[in-house]
């Protein structure tokens, strides 16, 4: 909803490392080719592994190293165990019993245990049901921040150095510290616009090299080495390329040293280098471990908070979960936002937002089109939950029937948390559940703005209803599921837009959408998008929404 551009830096997240995730894995058995071993694995919630209809049964990971194990995360399907085993094994072959049960209950279990091993099983020795077993996920964790195959996150928030940093008004405190904080919205650039130019790390001790992870800004390399050195003077070159692509390269590598240098000899374009996270793994080292991830919903998810409306007619919305966002909208928008003036219940179920022809005296708005006054001449209503509600991750839904004419603008959305602490928009992140433009009810967007994608460049796209349906015609129901890997957007229960976190980082840019967030509900009124309302454009209009829900 907001559409604007600024520069900003802040946090990050790891303590227990995902070990298992994307691993090789094996089975006794597969009910069929649908359900295979690596779909326990794979990170994704709606995909599974189901053995045959027979005991024992198993299903085993691969961690690539041995590895320390301190905990075992295990998402049932119906068919679940009531008797198995957590095992560790070094080679494959000899077990060694972490975790055993003979009242399995399904669903998700987390189980604290205590070994190490390069191979991880669960073994399944009764089942619960006639049907064999199954498990939507299967996670192996292991003490310290990493990224899994045993190697730890060793560069996070180690000291680092650079060729050039720059610090102005495009690019505020890009220091060599932002591109080992974990945070994707915070960057590292260069101010000198010349070749060479490089960044290091000091890992803080002696470290054996495996990998090495650049998200680029599109200030690139195009040709560059990673290095590493004893001594930061001494370099031995790991890996070499003159075909560098920008975004996110992950790189396999091996080599030994305190230090890792990314030196670039060759820009992508005429302006500098520029990394909005350099990541280092491996083992030894002194790493610092990062704060924990947050963990994705459960499968099914529940119901954590939701407003259903239901309040007496002409009652405001509730002030435990809602408060009124009052003043001037952005993006040129012509309305003045009141303090509930414009919201309160209609006594059936649903929320009214209310936009009108009215004047507000004292307001400051851009210039009318219609009449040249810079006093706004529309109200409406906007409310968030900032403050009383912020979440990472799950399924956020409303059930909303819009306004038809020109100049309205409904939205369903949500913004970073941290934006109410003073990180500027879009550093912070928006994710737009829900926007339709008055003047073409027939088609709803989905968008997310992040730094290196915002205002017309964000990410997502416009659907429709099926035979071309109105949207103002009734109400209608959008959702956004959103978890560790992206948010896969639907109307009505049917899926309109698929964003993947990963597809995001390889071809777009950060992906800054993994730290709290709060929901916002407004009706705007023109603006650069939606224009100005005409002569024909009908007040007072309502925007009516039955509920709010989330579920993790």
């Amino acid at each position: 909803m907001i559409t604007m551009a600024l520069v900003a830096v802040l946090p990050a997240g790891a303590a227990d490392t995902l070990l298992s995730q994307g691993r090789p894995a094996t089975a006794s058995s597969s009910e069929n080719v649908a359900f295979p071993a690596s779909a326990a694995v794979d990170g994704n919630a709606g995909t599974r592994w189901s053995s045959a209809f027979a005991d024992p049964q198993w299903i085993q990971v691969d961690l690539g190293v041995s590895a320390s194990i301190n905990r075992v995360e295990l998402s049932w399907e119906a068919a679940y165990a009531t008797a198995f085993q957590v095992q560790a094994s070094a080679n494959g072959t000899t077990w060694t019993t972490l975790h055993s049960t003979t009242t399995g209950a399904g669903g998700n279990q987390s189980l604290t245990v205590s070994g190490a091993g390069r191979y991880v099983r669960v073994l399944g020795t009764q089942r619960s049901t006639q049907y064999g077993y199954s498990l939507w996920e299967f996670k192996v964790y292991g003490p310290g921040g990493g990224d899994g195959g045993g190697d730890r996150l060793l560069s996070y928030n180690k000291p680092g150095v650079a060729s050039s940093s720059q610090h102005d008004g495009n690019c505020w405190e890009c220091t060599p510290a932002r591109a080992f904080d974990l945070d994707p919205a915070s960057r590292w650039a260069t101010s000198a616009w010349s070749d060479p130019g490089w960044i290091y790390v000091d890992l803080g001790a002696t470290a054996q090299i495996s990998k090495v992870v650049l998200q680029w800004d599109p200030a690139y390399a195009r040709s560059f080495q990673i290095q590493t050195s004893p001594d930061a003077n001494t370099w031995s070159t790991v890996y070499t390329t003159t075909t560098g692509t920008g975004f996110k390269q992950t790189l396999s590598v091996s080599g030994t040293g305190r230090y890792v240098r990314m030196y670039g000899t060759q820009r992508s374009g005429a302006y500098g280098y520029s990394l909005w996270e350099f990541q280092v793994y491996g083992t030894g080292g002194n790493p610092t471990d990062p704060p924990a991830p947050p963990k994705d919903p459960a499968n099914p998810p529940a119901l954590v908070w939701s407003d259903e409306f239901n309040g007496s007619s002409g009652s405001k919305p509730d002030a435990a979960k809602w408060r009124a966002d009052p003043g001037t909208g952005p993006n040129n928008e012509l309305e003045y936002y009141t303090n509930h003036d414009n919201a309160s219940m209609d006594g059936q179920g649903n929320l009214v937002m209310e936009a009108r022809k009215q004047a507000t005296a004292g307001s400051a708005c851009p210039p009318d089109p219609l009449t040249g006054s810079t006093t706004c001449q529309y109200t409406s209503a906007r409310m968030n939950t900032g403050t009383k509600f912020h979440f990472t991750y799950g399924r956020v839904e409303a059930r909303v029937k819009v306004p038809k004419g020109n100049g309205f603008w409904p939205a369903f959305w949500m913004m970073g948390a941290d934006f109410l602490t003073g990180r500027p928009w879009p550093y912070n992140g928006e994710v737009d559940i829900m926007e339709i433009l008055g003047k073409d009810v027939k088609t709803s967007y989905s968008t997310v703005h992040a730094p290196a994608y915002n205002g017309g460049g964000g990410i997502g796209g416009p659907y429709t209803l099926p035979n071309g349906a109105d949207y103002s015609d009734d109400f209608h129901v959008w959702a956004a599921n959103w978890d560790s890997k992206g948010i896969v957007y639907t109307l009505d229960g049917r899926t309109v837009f698929t964003l993947s976190k990963d597809q995001v980082e390889q071809t777009r840019g950060p992906w800054i959408f993994d730290h709290p967030f709060y929901l916002i509900l407004n009706l705007a009124i023109g603006g650069d998008w939606p224009g100005p309302p005409n002569a024909a454009t009908p007040f007072p209009s309502r925007m009516l929404v039955d509920y709010v829900r989330v579920y993790q």
